[in-house]
């Protein structure tokens, strides 16, 4: 299947149980509160994810200094097994960044369509398919990098 916003998935078998597992993800991570003044406030060194940590399930980000459209929300569901538990783990776009990828994918193909039929200008059609894949590309290669960060750093702190 093809893939139209980019994303990751992996999954694991830790020997700690879903209880244990949730604690030390509660340790590493701040609650999201958007009425919360403070929450601009600088954060503490063994706090490292933004999110929200249900009973099973988990959505978390990376703490930045500064905007980056290219950073991974982590989806996580964690089930428990007889001797440990299993952790799934999804990587994707925030819904913004997948909207305006999408965005501006359109618009180049329309303009690529506009400058074949209507102005009959192959080379304007080829700029902006160009640009269009250019930006897709861009976009792939840097969330992709951002995704190890986020996979490295989660690893190394959760010690699974």
């Amino acid at each position: 299947m093809v893939k139209l916003v980019p994303d990751y998935s992996e999954a694991f078998v830790s020997t700690l149980r879903s209880k244990e597992v949730i604690d030390r993800l509660e340790l590493i991570t701040k609650s999201v509160d958007y009425l919360d003044e403070t929450r601009f406030l600088p954060s503490s060194k063994t706090v490292f994810f933004n999110g929200k940590i249900g009973e099973n399930s988990f959505r978390i980000s990376k703490i930045i200094d500064k905007a980056d459209s290219f950073l991974p929300l982590i989806k996580g569901e964690i089930s428990p097994l007889p001797k440990g538990c299993l952790v799934s783990l999804n990587y994707s776009f925030f819904p913004g960044a997948s909207f305006f990828l999408g965005f501006w994918a359109i618009v180049s193909f329309g303009l690529t369509v506009l400058f074949l039929s209507v102005v009959q200008d192959w080379k304007l059609a080829l700029l902006c398919f160009s640009v269009g894949l250019a930006n897709y590309g861009f976009a792939w290669t840097h969330f992709k990098r951002k995704v190890q960060e986020s996979k490295a750093l989660f690893h190394e702190l959760m010690k699974l």
